[in-house]
């Protein structure tokens, strides 16, 4: 079997479920398909969050700079950057199943052997500034991995629910970085501070085979290759012409169309204002405000919990509250997690104080992040296209993202780790990533 038979998308299954079944076993694989992806995913987000935890036992032990610790942060979200795009064309056609696993399993063996390499630096005294080179090298290979888990994961849910479900599961699914995340920064601190920072990536490797298993086990990659209808007959939809167009030509419509270059452009602020919080809170809270490596991670960790909640109420508030209007929640949210962020940012307070701060904010981003980077996007390219929409906005968000790891890392350097300077970057990207999708609403509306 050759590599493209291996991930393409699977051929219609010749065996056919009887009719009176149809029903109960489409609802059974869709379920296990949606919850397989979605914890999955939130697993993936497990193996790229060590690094965030352990820069200050980094900085502490002599290892690395801030600036390198920047520059290895960014070789990620840059090779993530090309690889979301690339892999968002790819999965249109791919078998999202296996697509999702390998970057899954890939992903594992860096996180394991990023481990290994820092128990070896350890013992053996290897150069600091070869470990460097090592490090950004294989952590932009986990990046391009790492890419591999959004477009499968999205498509799936594109070829198992209806279009009118469709809002409500993927800010479900939307949420899943936060879990990951919030997973990511509490138990890997304990790891961290207790064994020291190697186990933290090879903790990260253990989850990465649990998710891969899940995957397997769990994911189908369409309702045809499992004997069923097209999710358009089983809903009931009525046939559209892009429904009969080559995925080819669908594409080439997402690249031409205004509106997901302005999605692309305010999602790169978006991801800009979150990966600040993600990447530099803990940092920040050690060094701006004196906390322990233990609170610091505790207090980002309840932050990220709360984004869960904001991409779930996302998609609620859009499709109910406000019957389809994307743009209201993402003014009313935008608001909130600019203030939210500025308190946290610019006033003292003590461990209670910053978890409100940093808790509203992650709900607010949330609900900014899942209608701009998703809702918003998918509500202006067809299905089959869903994979290229995910790449351009990938491209714009992961590119922004690198980008503000290296800004951030300098800035916090020449500034002798004064983070008032950064502080005013993180709040200008938190302000225009809810202002331009607002002012341009006219070359968003629902095709």
């Amino acid at each position: 079997m050759s590599l493209y038979s291996f991930y393409r998308i699977s051929k219609p299954s010749e065996e056919k479920i009887a009719s009176e079944k149809v029903e109960g076993e489409y609802k059974r694989l869709r379920g296990l398909t949606f919850w397989g992806v979605t914890g999955a995913y939130a697993l993936y987000y497990v193996c790229r969050m060590a690094m965030s935890v352990v820069k200050q036992p980094l900085i502490d032990e002599g290892i690395f700079t801030a600036a390198q610790l920047g520059i290895i942060g960014s070789a990620f979200y840059f090779v993530y950057a090309f690889g979301k795009f690339t892999n968002g064309f790819i999965a249109d056609y791919c078998n999202v199943r296996r697509f999702m696993a390998t970057g899954l399993l890939i992903s594992t063996v860096v996180n394991l052997l990023m481990g290994v390499l820092g128990l070896l630096q350890g013992w053996t005294g290897t150069s600091t500034m070869l470990l460097f080179i090592v490090f950004a090298v294989i952590w932009g290979v986990n990046g391009f991995c790492q890419s591999m888990g959004a477009p499968p994961g999205v498509i799936s849910l594109s070829r198992w629910f209806p279009l009118d479900r469709r809002g409500t599961y993927y800010s479900i699914f939307s949420a899943t970085p936060y879990l990951g995340k919030s997973l990511s920064v509490f138990v890997l601190g304990l790891v961290v501070g207790w064994i020291g920072w190697e186990c933290g990536f090879i903790f990260s490797a253990v989850a990465g085979v649990i998710g891969s298993v899940m995957i397997l086990l769990m994911v189908s990659d369409t309702p045809e290759s499992r004997g069923l209808p097209s999710v358009q007959k089983l809903a009931g939809e009525k046939p559209q012409k892009a429904d009969s167009m080559p995925i080819k030509e669908l594409q080439k419509k997402v690249v031409r169309h205004p509106g997901i270059w302005i999605i692309a452009l305010s999602s790169a602020f978006v991801y800009i204002t979150q990966h600040a919080v993600s990447e530099w809170g803990v940092l920040f809270l050690q060094k701006g405000k004196g906390f322990s490596l233990a609170g610091a991670t505790q207090i980002i960790a309840f932050s990220e919990a709360f984004g869960i909640a904001g991409t779930v109420l996302a998609g609620w508030l859009s499709d109910k509250v406000f019957k389809g209007n994307r743009f209201i929640p993402v003014l009313i949210s935008g608001l909130l997690c600019l203030l939210s962020l500025g308190a946290f940012l610019f006033t003292g307070g003590g461990y209670s104080l910053n978890i409100i701060y940093v808790s509203v904010f992650s709900l607010a981003i949330g609900v900014v992040y899942c209608t701009v980077a998703g809702l918003m996007a998918l509500d202006i390219v067809p299905r089959k296209a869903t994979g290229a929409a995910l790449g351009m906005v990938g491209l714009a968000s992961y590119a922004a993202a690198g980008i503000q790891n290296i800004v951030s890392g300098i800035m916090i350097d020449g500034n002798d780790f004064n983070f008032a300077p950064v502080s005013v970057f993180w709040i200008a990207a938190c302000l225009l990533s809810f202002l331009i999708p607002v002012l341009s609403w006219k070359s968003l509306r629902r095709r």
